[in-house]
């Protein structure tokens, strides 16, 4: 008899895939979907799960959208931008938390939990490092079934929304330090790049995933010097060959990174952990024998931060200077760029909403698509999440065990 969950969990997916008897298809029942979407009130959060382009063609789909007054004010929409588009414009928030599909940027909080009948359908970020044990309680008591959006994947296996986000926050970290360098930006009147003749800016970026990536293909674009440091050797392989130019790259030593960040004018922190804290690689003596007025980008701040010296601030006040060094450490960095992170948000979901509402809902949606199976961390109260499981002490079963009386 076979015990091992893993071998078990293998053998489910696989079932799933052998040949099956010829049946007769029978035409699936197209659902109307009911969407909620209500104003993020979550710190400095500024984007919109879903912009007016999106809801008019999930209406022109048969959908209904309500969309909480004033939702679009942080990426420049107005009410009446969605009620062209079709939305229903609503004032109580009660309502919006009453639709049977809740899509969200942040992750809820205890009030709106609250404000759930149950049995309804959440989509939104999770942020496992604070994530409340009570909300998740909640949530199970509710019989919520909750998708995170950022463990979704397409059908080549790639998470797109953290790869989308991990190109804004990349390419803007770039535009933020040039700001920074300058002499309106407190620094020291350089500009981020090269020309003919003058010795162009070295930056220094600190992780090879898609944040570093694309810092260095911003940093490249403007003519700087670029060195790459991470501990994957592979990551660093494939940057090189993304990029398709040969860059400096080196594995994380000590001695290595410090003398290259003495010569540095601006250092992009973009490590990532897969969970818990990020590792902090740059300590403060490192920081000390910089020089005066270069500039650091701490991207990886939601997760700790790689620097010693960084502490967290905020879009209002994004910076500090210690030791002759300016640091910009303002966690959710795509928000600084709310607009076109929503754009980017909402063509990610618009063809998955529309194939939820032609498989007849999202519960169907989960059974047939294994990408968006992926994200469920909660199935009809049930946790699915070995992670949050093991992280708060909670009982949590296989998602393949629980649908597969729906195949």
């Amino acid at each position: 008899m076979i015990t091992d969950p893993e071998i078990l969990k293998q053998l489910m997916r696989q079932g799933s895939l052998l040949p099956k008897e010829e049946m007769l298809e029978i035409a699936r029942k197209k659902g109307n979907l009911y969407i909620g979407i209500p104003k993020e009130t979550s710190f400095q959060e500024r984007r919109v799960a879903l912009v007016p382009e999106t809801v008019s063609v999930l209406v022109a789909n048969g959908h209904r959208v309500k969309i909480e007054t004033k939702c679009g004010e942080g990426v420049n929409f107005s009410d009446n931008d969605y009620s062209e588009a079709g939305a229903e414009i609503c004032y109580d928030r009660k309502e919006i938390f009453s639709c049977d599909i809740i899509f969200k940027v942040a992750p809820p909080i205890e009030e709106e939990v609250e404000m759930m009948p149950g049995g309804q359908t959440l989509i939104s970020a999770l942020q496992i490092s604070i994530q409340p044990k009570k909300i998740l309680q909640k949530l199970m008591e509710k019989k919520i079934t909750a998708v995170a959006w950022d463990y979704i994947r397409d059908s080549s296996g790639v998470f797109p929304v953290v790869r989308t986000m991990g190109e804004i926050a990349g390419t803007t970290s770039i535009l933020v330090a040039g700001e920074l360098l300058s002499s309106f930006g407190s620094g020291k009147g350089m500009m981020l790049g090269g020309i003919a003749g003058v010795q162009p800016t070295e930056v220094v970026i600190i992780g090879a995933g898609t944040v570093g990536e694309y810092a260095a293909r911003g940093a490249l674009g403007l003519g700087a010097s670029v060195k790459v440091f991470d501990n994957s050797l592979s990551r660093l392989r494939r940057l090189q060959n993304d990029i398709g130019t040969r860059v400096y790259t080196s594995v994380i030593q000590p001695k290595v990174l410090a003398k290259s960040l003495m010569r540095a004018d601006v250092v992009i922190g973009a490590l990532r952990a897969p969970l818990g804290r990020t590792p902090c690689v740059v300590t403060e003596e490192m920081i000390q024998n910089m020089k005066q007025g270069s500039v650091l980008v701490d991207v990886s701040i939601d997760q700790g931060g790689c620097f010693e010296t960084s502490r967290v601030t905020t879009h209002d006040h994004p910076t500090f200077e210690k030791h002759g060094v300016i640091h910009y450490c303002v966690p959710n960095i795509a928000s600084r760029v709310s607009r076109t992170a929503s754009f980017a948000l909402s063509n990610i979901f618009s063809p998955i909403l529309v194939d939820m509402g032609n498989k007849g809902g999202c519960k169907e949606l989960i059974a047939h698509n294994l990408g968006f199976r992926d994200g469920v961390y909660i199935y009809k109260g049930v946790l699915t999440s070995e992670v949050l499981g093991k992280v708060f002490d909670l009982k949590y079963k296989d998602i393949e065990l629980l649908i597969m009386g729906m195949k």
